[in-house]
């Protein structure tokens, strides 16, 4: 005598589907937070202060390194780089992205006592081919910074493309007892000392 079941379905289709989009809301609001809206980043995503060293500062797409702070520090804008930061920042992006004539350009007119600045100069001339400049720039890195690691990385790197790879392996030696043989560095640098990742190049 009552049929109730056409409009109880109704309801609960609707019901659902506002439970739906009410839920994707929220999945869509989630990596805003991670991208810096203000509120605290997720645990799979650090607060950039909890970051101690450069290596994993630069890892973090939210955070740079402050070399006038000596700390890593959340992105907000351009502002907040130092002159020198600036040009780091553009020559890293520049020789990360294969424009290696550009970013030597750049990195040349950047801080030259920046152990990171004469990293990414080492890298860029070794991308460039040109393994002795390549070399001679990392090893000025370490002098500044022997605990370096990822300029130890490039270094053992180059070490195996000039077929040394004795003195790779002296620096993936130094990469463990630095940061073990589980950290990135050490892990991708063996890699390419066995001949199983040579992606780096």
């Amino acid at each position: 005598m009552y049929n109730t079941s056409q409009p109880i379905s109704r309801m609960a289709v609707k019901f659902l589907a506002a439970a739906f989009v009410g839920s994707a809301a929220l999945l869509t609001v989630t990596p805003t937070y991670a991208a810096g809206g203000g509120s605290p980043a997720p645990a799979s995503n650090p607060a950039c202060s909890t970051k101690t060293t450069k290596n994993s500062c630069q890892a973090l797409s939210h955070c740079f390194w402050s070399n006038s702070g000596n700390r890593c520090k959340k992105k907000k804008n351009q502002s907040e780089l130092s002159p020198s930061d600036k040009l780091y920042a553009e020559g890293r992006i520049l020789a990360k992205t294969g424009h290696f004539k550009k970013a030597i350009e750049i990195l040349k007119t950047a801080n030259q006592q920046d152990p990171h600045v004469l990293n990414y100069l080492g890298y860029s001339y070794r991308k460039s081919g040109d393994l002795d400049t390549a070399i001679t720039y990392y090893k000025a890195a370490l002098a500044i910074n022997p605990d370096f690691v990822l300029a130890r990385e490039y270094l053992g790197e180059g070490y195996v493309k000039a077929g040394r790879l004795d003195l790779a392996k002296l620096e993936l030696a130094e990469i463990g007892k630095r940061c073990g043989k589980g950290c990135k560095e050490y892990v991708e640098l063996a890699a390419v000392i066995s001949g199983t990742d040579t992606a780096t190049w």
